[in-house]
This record gives structure tokens, C-alpha cells and sequence, in this order.
């Protein structure tokens, strides 16, 4: 039987079906939550609460499964440490002054 892969996996990138996105469901890769907000298309580092949902409920840790009626599973998942480097914050900051 053909599954559909839907999404990709935040911690490992293997490919889940929508089948894999129960509030209790884990992937089969790496045993990692799949319904958690760096598995979601609004997620957005640096917005408010990092989602671009503004009236999403507030959720503290982005990879523990959640209830957020918001969430839709994305091909491409939330990369870890996606700041700035400090560098390109300095020379912004400086270009700001000029």
C-alpha cells in the first residue's frame, strides 16, 4: 500500500505520512514526536510565540507533542539554531548608524 509522505520528520528528516501525526504518534525513525510545533508550517523562529499563527497558544517547548489547533505538518521542518550568525547581527547593527 502507497502512503503519501506529507512530512518531513524535525529531529531525523523521514518522510511521514499523515498517519504519523497523532497527538501520542512518534516517528518511526527515531522515536522523536511528530506533532510538535518544528514539525508545522507556521512555525517561524523570532515571531511571536514562533508561529506565524498570532492567536496560537502559547507552547514553551517546540519539540514535545502538543494539542494546537493550528497545526498543519510541513515538507521542510524548523532547523535548530536557525539565528544569525553574531557576526551578521554586529554588521547590521552597524550599518543601522551609517
Amino acid at each position: 500500500m502507497h502512503t503519501e509522505i506529507v512530512g518531513t520528520c524535525w529531529y531525523r528528516g523521514a518522510g511521514l505520512d499523515q498517519s504519523d501525526y497523532g497527538r501520542e504518534t512518534c516517528c518511526m525513525a527515531c522515536g522523536k514526536p511528530t506533532r510538535v510545533c518544528r514539525n508545522c508550517r507556521h512555525h517561524a523562529s523570532g515571531r511571536p510565540n514562533d508561529c506565524l499563527k498570532p492567536l496560537a497558544e502559547r507552547v514553551l517547548d517546540k519539540t514535545r507533542a502538543n494539542f494546537c489547533e493550528h497545526f498543519e505538518s510541513s515538507l521542510t521542518p524548523a532547523a535548530a539554531g536557525t539565528s544569525p550568525a553574531p557576526e551578521d547581527l554586529a554588521r547590521a547593527a552597524q550599518d543601522l548608524f551609517k
